[in-house]
């Protein structure tokens, strides 16, 4: 919800209040906070301000997490270049405080707790996380057999054909700080004569910078070719290039 508030000179202030109940809404703020504050320390005119989280006082099952408020044009989309240009500012920033892949608290993909644990290796960063997901599914759906049955291909072979590459010899990436959950739903236009975007709601971990663009694959998600094509003008594919399509539908998991 929006709230106005009038500061000292008498200033209208607009912030937005997001409210959720239980642990897993504590914990969801939490983790939204936390990716706010850790992508507005690199580039603080691409999300909102993040302003406080916590509990509230007369409901100790009730949670709140405060930010800047925006006004969206909705049927504008951000302009590609001046969108890409400040994600690829954000995804070259290699600051990860351990060097590793992870984050220091659990963050969610909507409504998916995701395993942040540290890791050295993209590729074992990467499966934890997955696995975290079909666990979830599991727990929340029930059994799948046929699923079950793809898993260990997936895990024993896709995986490491595609990932392990990233990482062998002399072929190495850095950790970069990704949004975790960047579809069209979570990016919004703030100037109309400019067409300058934001992101915000995200669930942020230190990353390989190509797994943002995995969110892209799906037609649904609204992130054109034209967006690839601007991402990629500052920030080239990975190598080896060849295998760039397959990992971002792995990505796109």
């Amino acid at each position: 919800m929006r709230i106005r508030v009038q500061d000292t000179n008498g200033d209208e202030q607009s912030y937005f209040l997001k409210i959720s109940t239980g642990i897993e809404g504590k914990n969801a703020l939490k983790g939204e906070f936390e990716s706010t504050e850790a992508i507005y320390a690199i580039v603080p005119n691409f999300c909102p301000k993040p302003i406080a989280w916590g509990t509230l006082h007369d409901d100790q099952d009730s949670h709140f997490y405060l930010c800047k408020f925006y006004e969206f044009f909705k049927e504008l989309e951000p302009d590609p270049q001046s969108f890409c240009e400040r994600l690829t500012k954000l995804h070259s920033n290699h600051s990860s405080p351990n060097g590793k892949f992870g984050f220091h608290c659990t963050t969610y993909n909507g409504n998916l707790p995701q395993d942040n644990t540290w890791s050295e290796s993209w590729e074992s960063f990467f499966k934890q996380g997955l696995r975290r997901i079909f666990e979830v599914r599991e727990k929340r759906a029930g059994p799948d057999p046929e699923l079950d049955a793809l898993l260990p291909t997936l895990f024993e072979k896709v995986i490491p054909r595609l990932l392990r590459p990233l990482e062998t010899g002399d072929q190495k990436i850095k950790p970069s700080l990704v949004h975790g959950d960047l579809w069209y739903g979570n990016a919004g236009t703030i100037d109309e004569d400019t067409e300058e975007g934001i992101i915000y709601d995200p669930a942020s971990f230190w990353a390989h910078n190509e797994y943002e663009l995995g969110n892209w694959r799906p037609v649904r998600n609204r992130f054109t070719e034209k967006y690839f094509q601007a991402y990629h003008s500052y920030i080239p594919k990975a190598k080896p290039e060849e295998d760039y399509d397959d990992r971002n539908a792995l990505y796109a998991l």
